[in-house]
């Protein structure tokens, strides 16, 4: 029963973390889509940002490392209702179907572009080809699994050296590994590399390594790794940061006041994700799973429904910005055949300089959010109903 009891939690803290970081991704692509100065500058940009407008941005870093990093976890945790055979498997043809659904899917989500000039590969593809590559590895004994991790994670931001002595543009290979682009496909067809693999699949190796500790049944014990691993890890980004040589491409500078300096001293390399910029995001979701993962109260356990359905609610989440975000530039004056040319825009029915303020992207944000919950709610039922059905386990 105690055994049981520590399964439980460790799984809530893992759902609340997930559902914490996918509400917050909803905020930057609802920024995306209606901020009016989204397509005009980069809110990082610290020449013309705002510190409210920059900490928008600064805060959805932690989304992507942590979705990826808590997916190897999930798969770990798996391995225990599976045999090594049947879990390699699955990860392979999950990761191969979630491939599939970052080019058709989400590419026409994010675009409505029936005709997919752009094929984008964004998060969903640097997880189903991190999936893949994981269901090929975990044959290996698990310590060398772990060493592959470390590898690539601490030694990836060595390539940097090679990309300042050779500045892109890049081979589409090279560009799969380390370093976004845009390539040529066929007429106006392009592939846009925005999440290089090569960090992202050391990450997932990393939080499929994590999962031994999270199914250890000695609570001390996973408190105290999680606290010291989640500690190093962040003082490791200030280190490494503060000596300004190795683990980020830019280095961070002094600025006109001490609050800005701050703001390039956090401001790391998501493209691909820097050693630095995963360091500072890890570091506080060891310490959350630690410390508060198990706190349970209403709050909690709406948040942690987005996380239990995550990838259900990042499709729908996707498609409601979207269409909320069509609806509102048509009501701009805008026809329809404008909307599907997007010269100005960055997807269909978008245009630059156009949108609202901050403070209603915030406001459309919390609606789009809260607006999920009922069927986000639904479909947790209905897999928790219906466990039987083989394909849940893909969505």
């Amino acid at each position: 029963m105690a055994t049981a009891a520590l399964n439980k939690q460790r799984i809530l803290s893992v759902d609340l973390l997930r559902g914490i970081v996918m509400i917050i991704m909803a905020l930057d692509h609802t920024r995306d889509f209606f901020h009016t100065q989204a397509l005009t500058d980069d809110p990082l940009n610290l020449q013309t940002t705002t510190p409210i407008l920059f900490f928008t941005r600064w805060i959805t870093h932690f989304c992507a490392p942590i979705f990826v990093f808590l997916s190897g976890t999930a798969a770990y945790l798996q391995g225990s209702r599976k045999t090594k055979k049947a879990l390699s498997s699955f990860l392979i043809k999950r990761g191969l179907w979630l491939i599939f659904v970052e080019l058709v899917i989400i590419n026409f989500l994010f675009s409505f572009d029936i005709f997919f000039t752009v094929f984008g590969l964004q998060v969903i593809w640097a997880i189903g080809i991190s999936m893949v590559i994981l269901g090929l590895l975990i044959w290996l004994p698990f310590e060398a699994l772990l060493v592959i991790g470390l590898v690539i994670v601490l030694g990836h931001n060595s390539l940097d050296f090679y990309e300042k002595a050779n500045p892109a543009p890049y081979n589409a290979a090279y560009n799969l590994l380390h370093h976004f682009g845009f390539h040529s496909l066929w007429g106006k067809h392009q592939l846009f590399i925005l999440y290089p693999f090569l960090p992202w699949t050391g990450l997932m190796i990393l939080g499929y390594c994590l999962g031994k500790v999270l199914r250890s049944d000695n609570e001390q014990y996973r408190k105290r790794f999680l606290t010291i691993t989640g500690i190093a890890a962040i003082l490791l980004f200030v280190i490494l940061r503060w000596i300004n040589i190795y683990g980020n491409p830019e280095q961070w500078s002094s600025q006109k006041n001490l609050l800005y300096t701050f703001l390039s001293f956090i401001d790391t390399h998501k493209y691909p994700p820097s050693l630095l910029y995963m360091c500072m995001t890890i570091g506080p979701a060891l310490l959350f799973i630690a410390w508060w993962g198990n706190i349970q109260n209403g709050f909690t356990k709406m948040v942690s429904l987005y996380g239990r359905v995550a990838f259900f609610y990042y499709i729908l989440h996707f498609f409601l910005i979207h269409f909320i975000s069509s609806i509102f530039y048509l009501m701009r004056g805008h026809t329809f055949q404008e909307g599907v040319s997007h010269p100005e825009g960055f997807a269909n029915f978008t245009k630059t300089g156009e949108g609202v303020s901050l403070g209603m992207v915030y406001i459309i944000w919390l609606a789009i959010v809260i607006s999920l919950y009922p069927l986000c709610k639904w479909y947790d039922k209905y897999k928790i109903n219906h466990k039987e059905k083989w394909w849940l386990s893909y969505l």
